[in-house]
């Protein structure tokens, strides 16, 4: 396991430096290969959106988050997935690109509601503050993808499982982290990705 601080990431992420990102993603992908890595995982899923500027160059190959997710929820009959994350994830490709090439199709949140999900996100969650308020946005927010035929959420950030899961959810998670440890535990096991 190697990583670069959140500090690190988060500046290059402030001024969309996505080669930055992705050189930071590189670096730590050499020290893996160095020491004997098979393949990579990363759970962040907003420098995903890197990840193509990196596996050009990468000593090995990846995971993809999204990847895993499309799968999973393929698996598991969802056909419409809300996606939830910070405002760079929700907005970019990560997610849409990989749930299509599937066949799911998917609802962003809202102008409005990326702003206080990232809000929740980077002012509160990854700080260890945790709100009931969080809580109720994000659940007004799944609610309202439920209503628009979403049979699923994304929980596509590391800290969301920290107050959501299908215990208070309006609609079934698919939590992102837990599904790519999964599927890298598979991987390392039995040598490639399985989907069972």
């Amino acid at each position: 396991m190697h990583t670069h601080s959140f500090a690190e990431y988060a500046k290059r992420l402030d001024r969309g430096d996505w080669q930055g990102v992705g050189e930071l993603m590189l670096a730590s992908a050499n020290k893996l290969a160095k020491i004997g890595a098979d393949f990579l995982i990363c759970p962040d899923n907003t420098i995903h959106q890197a990840l193509p500027l990196v596996e050009p160059r990468s000593p090995l190959p990846w995971l993809h988050i999204a990847e895993v997710v499309a799968s999973a929820a393929v698996d598991r009959g969802f056909r419409r997935l809300g996606l939830t994350g910070t405002r760079w994830l929700v907005a970019s490709e990560v997610y849409p690109e990989k749930l299509t090439e599937r066949g799911l199709e998917f609802v962003r949140p809202n102008t409005d509601e990326r702003e206080e999900i990232n809000h929740i996100i980077m002012d509160e969650l990854v700080c260890g503050v945790f709100k009931p308020k969080a809580v109720a946005y994000f659940q007004s927010v799944i609610a309202r993808m439920r209503d628009e035929k979403c049979d699923a959420v994304v929980l596509g950030c590391t800290e969301i499982p920290l107050i959501m899961n299908d215990s208070n959810s309006p609609l079934p998670t698919l939590d992102s982290t837990r599904l790519l440890a999964r599927a890298a535990l598979r991987r390392a096991i039995h040598g490639q990705e399985s989907h069972a």
